[in-house]
């Protein structure tokens, strides 16, 4: 037994062990239809779809020590263009459960749904559950008309880039940056040493080109002035309440309250609710969540300074704890 320890420790350490995986046969697949309620009568067949948006907005796959999971932004174009090739769905309903995430999905996310919007006529209602902060916020801009529940938390509107100083660490432990680099500001952000005035001023421009844009976005879906819209975008969150009461949401209530209004815009008064989910499951109730079955089961170790998960972004990211 200590042999074979010995030899699997080693096997590590070499770098010639990246992990196992074990990939269930019933997921990766197309998305399917799911029928959450029956429409009251039974041959009505208009539909109400239900899309959510939960999560880090990301372009990336994301998941967990034990899982890689979907690309949201790429899921979430696919049950878009689910609803709009239907021509039995009349309206979608978008449940969003997001802290945010990155600048340009959440961007490339809310022009689709603009584009939807346009393209089919369909009305879209945003209904805002646990949190739908800065990003998701972002993406409800795009809709017809945005809910949230009294004690959501919204808002949020903001850039921020978590950048870290770890030169003191560096120096007690014995070790220095020292970066070969064709350009002054090539290694801009290293956690190695201080930032200079000239990387800040750099860093702080592109900040606040993305915070215009956000701005720009809540200005023109609240259809509101833009001074206005800075005044309430200091990073800070508001209830659903505030949210109201701020002009930041159209209406307080529930999610069946969004399904009634999304169908009265519609023009319909009985419709099916539906989802869109990869392979076999079952929702009990508009509430449910498909459980979160991992594509693959794929446990291994990232060291710092190798992961290849990426750096630094800028993010329209609620991060409690971190100034936006």
């Amino acid at each position: 037994m200590r042999r074979w320890i010995v030899l699997a420790t080693a096997f590590f350490l070499t770098g010639c062990f990246n992990g196992f995986v074990v990939t269930p046969t019933h997921v990766g697949g197309p998305i399917e239809e799911n029928v959450i309620v029956d429409a009251e009568h039974w041959m009505c067949r208009n539909k109400i779809a239900l899309i959510d948006v939960e999560g880090v907005i990301l372009n990336a796959r994301t998941g967990s020590l034990f899982g890689s999971g979907e690309n949201p932004m790429s899921l979430f174009r696919e049950r878009l263009d689910a609803a709009a090739e239907d021509r039995h769905v009349k309206a979608v309903v978008l449940r969003i459960n997001s802290p945010g995430g990155a600048v340009t999905a959440s961007d490339i996310m809310y022009q689709e749904v603009i584009n939807f919007r346009r393209d089919t006529g369909k009305p879209v209602i945003a209904c805002m559950m646990d949190v739908a902060a800065s990003g998701a916020y972002y993406i409800a801009m795009g809709c017809d008309k945005v809910y949230a529940h009294p004690t959501t938390v919204t808002g949020s509107i903001g850039v921020i880039m978590s950048l870290y100083n770890a030169s003191g660490l560096f120096a007690k432990i014995g070790v220095a940056s020292d970066p070969i680099k064709s350009g002054p500001n090539k290694d801009i952000g290293n956690p190695g040493r201080p930032m200079t005035d000239e990387e800040r001023a750099i860093l702080q421009g592109m900040v606040n080109s993305f915070y215009d844009q956000f701005v720009h976005v809540v200005a023109q879906g609240r259809r509101m002035p833009e001074d206005q819209v800075r005044i309430l975008a200091d990073g800070r969150v508001y209830t659903g309440l505030d949210a109201k009461k701020a002009g930041l949401v159209d209406e307080v209530g529930y999610l069946e309250d969004a399904v009634r209004d999304a169908m009265q815009m519609a023009g319909i008064h009985d419709a099916s609710i539906i989802a869109y989910d990869r392979g076999e499951g079952y929702r009990g109730s508009i509430y449910a969540g498909m459980p979160k079955i991992p594509s693959e089961i794929n446990v291994k170790l990232d060291l710092p300074g190798l992961s290849s998960s990426g750096g630094a972004a800028f993010m329209y990211l609620w991060e409690p704890g971190a100034r936006h």
